[in-house]
């Protein structure tokens, strides 16, 4: 998720030390210090329940750390937070600089006497909640002198960093980075994990960061939403860890079902996704039970249909116990109904006795999740909706993930009736064709670059081995750009 930190105190004003004063001072206002989210995780609980009654796992994340005078530096933070999915906080002065402050050509200026002064620390308005959450920190700053700005050593001295790890990312218009990172070092303690800083010019792309954040190694799996494509899984807000495609059992009977799910847990697949009105969450609990994998390296999805709202409650354990499991992984509300709310306060409350571990909703767009989400405690950890290349909700899509919530794809292959249309698309099959791939798997690689988590439905073992086989290609900006272009709006259910 990302969520922006921020203290509404000063807009800064002025240049970098390396920019000089060429422009006019702005009227600052009162410093105060407020932060700001977007909707959190799920922190909000029942009355009746204490965060530590919740079994989850903690969650780490990613915080981009800047202090910016020009707003180059700032430009850079926003650029990698939103690759990383990370939260943002600014480092905002107590005193604000004024123009005059920052005047390279006057040697008592107030930022030059203080970059003299390596015992200078400026305070700082705000803080950073929950700093031990936070695994990485990228720490953002322009070059002043060839150092860092005073007000970083400040910030550096006010936490604990202790086993986190420090990466340093600075701005200037001339000036390199010289040792204005590793001079930042001694701040901490000496279990830090420092990694090599960069310098970036003022108008640096999000291209060029998207390529140095590549070379950091920085896990992905620390960042609640981000696809790992070496674990082949995603963290959910709710903490836990999800395969990023599985089997969908739509429409399957008994027998096929249990066949099915049993050939994606030989082939290595591990997400399987089911519902109450399907009528096979018994047969998909029989195959997990009896595949001798373990039960917690399978991850099961089921959901509550409209008609079981009224009596959740019941409805949850009546799903449990037909999967004759212990706890089920992921719960859905199957679409919006009446006493909707009602039914996933029940799921908030199964979180809490510890029977369901994430909640989350299925068919829920914009207008529905925006009526929806204010009136319930704990934040979705996935929406799942109809998306294939005929179908993309180009604007759903990162409107829920914004929001820190997974995405997740049903029918993306285009559904029964029209699989054999969508995977004989010529752009499609061009492209199979260029990779070596299937047309499925380009379909489903596209999705999964997209964010888009895929549980294409079969029955057919062959096929269900050739769905979790999408990682040994990718596709080219070109080729993605090419599968966006398919979008005709065509929704093939009435979900």
């Amino acid at each position: 998720m990302k969520r922006v930190i921020t203290c509404f105190c000063v807009l800064l004003t002025a240049l970098s030390l390396v920019a000089c004063s060429k422009e006019a001072p702005v009227q600052q206002p009162e410093p105060t210090a407020v932060v700001q989210t977007t909707p959190e995780l799920s922190t909000n609980l029942p009355d009746n329940v204490t965060p530590d009654e919740i079994n989850t796992e903690k969650q780490t994340t990613v915080l981009i750390a800047y202090f910016s005078c020009t707003g180059t530096t700032e430009k850079i933070a926003q650029y990698a937070a939103d690759i990383l999915g990370a939260d943002i906080y600014e480092i905002i002065p107590e005193t604000p600089y004024t123009q005059e402050d920052l005047n390279y050509n006057n040697s008592s200026s107030r930022a030059n006497q203080e970059q003299s002064d390596s015992s200078a620390r400026p305070a700082i308005s705000g803080s950073v909640e929950n700093m031990e959450n936070y695994d990485t920190v990228l720490l953002g700053y322009p070059i002043w002198h060839g150092k860092a700005p005073r007000i970083i050593s400040t910030f550096l001295e006010s936490y604990d960093f202790s086993e986190k790890t420090i990466v340093p990312v600075c701005t200037s218009h001339s000036s390199g980075i010289g040792s204005s990172d590793t001079n930042l070092h001694s701040l901490c303690p000496d279990t830090v994990t420092w990694k090599p800083g960069e310098r970036f010019p003022a108008g640096a792309s999000k291209e060029s960061i998207q390529k140095w954040i590549d070379t950091l190694n920085l896990s992905p799996e620390n960042t609640v939403g981000s696809f790992n494509f070496e674990t082949k899984t995603v963290l959910l807000n709710s903490g836990y860890e999800m395969s990023i495609l599985g089997l969908g059992t739509y429409s399957l009977s008994d027998e096929e079902c249990e066949s099915s799910v049993s050939a994606l847990l030989e082939a290595g697949g591990r997400l399987i996704d089911t519902a109450y009105i399907y009528h096979n969450e018994a047969a998909v609990g029989k195959a997990v039970r009896e595949s001798g994998v373990p039960r917690d390296e399978v991850f099961v999805t089921t959901k509550l249909y409209p008609n079981q709202f009224a009596n959740a409650a019941e409805a949850i354990d009546e799903s449990l116990e037909r999967m004759g499991f212990e706890y089920i992984d992921l719960m859905l509300l199957h679409h919006p109904g009446e006493n909707d709310v009602q039914a996933y306060k029940a799921m908030e409350q199964a979180v809490a006795d510890g029977k369901i571990r994430s909640i989350g909703l299925s068919n829920w767009y914009v207008e529905e999740l925006t009526e929806f989400l204010p009136q319930v405690s704990i934040t979705p950890a996935l929406v799942q909706n109809e998306i294939h290349p005929y179908y993309q909700e180009n604007d759903v899509i990162p409107y829920i993930q914004d929001l820190g919530i997974v995405v997740q794809g049903w029918y993306p292959l285009g559904g029964r009736g029209h699989t054999g249309e969508l995977l004989g698309d010529e752009t499609i099959s061009g492209i199979a064709a260029a990779h070596g791939v299937s047309s499925a798997q380009v379909i489903l690689r596209w999705n999964l670059q997209k964010g888009v988590v895929v549980i294409p439905g079969s029955s057919n073992p062959d096929h269900i081995r050739e769905n979790l086989d999408l990682f040994g290609f990718s596709l080219t900006e070109e080729e993605m750009a090419k599968m966006n272009a398919l979008d005709r709006g065509e929704k093939h259910d009435w979900y």
